[in-house]
């Protein structure tokens, strides 16, 4: 286009935008959240339970720290790991992977001569990006130093990481979405599982891999990209140690009231089992036991996740539809179709994330703040835009997406005009 064609185009997307603004939308898509129809999925928890918990004393006393033998069970299938190796805890594994950072840096993986903190300088983790904003939050809050390493296709840039861990031995961890990555729905392929593997023999001492597999079965399609197990590769590579496996049923079940799980290797889980007993003296059992006559197996598990994928679905596809209608062709920004997960990562063209987020508020649809998927919330080129659109209606979503689209194009042709 010329500058006459872009002034043209800028004053037409101009009126539609303003026409917009006085529709009075309030829409938000800035949490990944299950809806209401997700959560009562799951209302049979609700149900009694009293004749089991009654059977069995222990489950309404103290003690039980590594959870009911039948949630480790069932709950180590969805890590991959064994149930003698799978700690279950309360509602939240993001207070799992606090925990595991916070005695990694203060108490020490391997007892406390191993206490990061006491290191000569300044302790670091490496964080895919874009990558999960609560994650980031974790290390900044312990004064760990974040790194930023680009995710690619595969998974994270593999030659990056072993360069940097091989250069440094303070970079103690790496933080990870595996599966259905937070926000690019990508997933780890086999040869970059395997390359994790590997990176505790060539690692500082103590490094761990935060292997946050949230969305291990949140899949859309039943024929999504399966993750390779990375305690299997571990162990493969003798470095069964060097990684923490991270889980939970906060968009399984009841997002205020699930199970969080942790998969560790024998020696892990009796440092982290001890240290976390200065904590608590036991998770909510029952709880536990409720999840467990819920499910019954892991076949029923999966099954559950497939009514799951049918309320979701039509949700991301409002989304994916609206995008391809108004920005195919245009190069006005590039997205990912995630088959899986609970997010679709959005990229404008560089610049322009922070303007189309501030406009798409004014229009009365509100997003994740750009940058909240990099390190300190800095994007190095503000153009990064996470899209949840799991809460609202799909007419509310194909409403949010044609107020996104327009805003996309507006910022965009503003930017052109500019360099015209």
């Amino acid at each position: 286009m010329n500058a006459q064609e872009l002034r043209n185009l800028e004053t037409e997307l101009s009126e539609q935008y303003e026409a917009i603004k006085q529709r009075g939308l309030n829409l938000d898509l800035t949490r990944g959240k299950p809806s209401t129809d997700q959560l009562n999925l799951s209302n049979g928890l609700l149900g009694d339970i009293a004749q089991q918990a009654l059977a069995d004393a222990s489950l309404r006393n103290y003690g039980g720290l590594l959870g009911i033998p039948e949630a480790r069970k069932l709950f180590s299938q969805v890590i991959g790991v064994k149930p003698d190796e799978t700690l279950v805890g309360g509602n939240s594994s993001l207070t799992l992977m606090y925990f595991a950072a916070h005695f990694a840096m203060h108490l020490g993986a391997n007892g406390p001569d191993t206490a990061w903190i006491k290191e000569d300088g300044p302790i670091k983790m490496l964080a895919p990006v874009p990558g999960y904003d609560r994650h980031f939050s974790v290390s900044e809050t312990l004064g760990i130093e974040l790194i930023p390493v680009p995710l690619l296709d595969d998974g994270p840039d593999m030659d990056e990481i072993e360069r940097l861990v091989k250069a440094d031995p303070l970079i103690k961890g790496i933080w990870c979405v595996p599966r259905f990555s937070n926000p690019t729905g990508h997933v780890y392929s086999d040869a970059v599982v395997a390359r994790f593997a590997e990176l505790g023999n060539m690692a500082g001492s103590n490094f761990r891999i935060f292997w946050d597999n949230a969305y291990a079965i949140h899949f859309l399609n039943e024929d999504a990209p399966q993750l390779a197990n990375i305690m299997d590769a571990c162990r493969k590579a003798g470095t069964e140690d060097s990684v923490y496996i991270f889980g939970s049923t906060s968009k399984v079940t009841f997002a205020g009231a699930g199970v969080a799980f942790m998969g560790l290797s024998e020696k892990n889980l009796a440092v982290f089992s001890k240290q976390l007993g200065m904590t608590q003296i036991g998770p909510d059992k029952i709880n536990q036991l409720r999840h467990v006559e819920f499910f019954q197996s892991y076949d029923k598990l999966l099954n559950h996740m497939k009514l799951h994928a049918e309320l979701l679905r039509p949700r991301f596809d409002a989304v994916l539809k609206g995008l391809e209608k108004g920005l195919a062709g245009t190069g006005a920004g590039e997205w990912i179709t995630p088959q899986g997960g609970y997010f679709i990562s959005f990229n404008t063209l560089p610049g322009l994330a922070t303007e189309v987020v501030a406009m798409a508020a004014e229009a009365g649809v509100k997003l994740t703040p750009a940058g909240a998927t990099f390190p300190y919330g800095k994007d190095p080129e503000n153009k990064n835009i996470r899209i949840a659109p799991s809460v609202p209606t799909v007419a509310d979503i194909e409403a949010a997406t044609d107020v996104f689209v327009t805003c996309v194009k507006l910022a965009t042709v503003r930017q052109w005009l500019k360099a015209a």
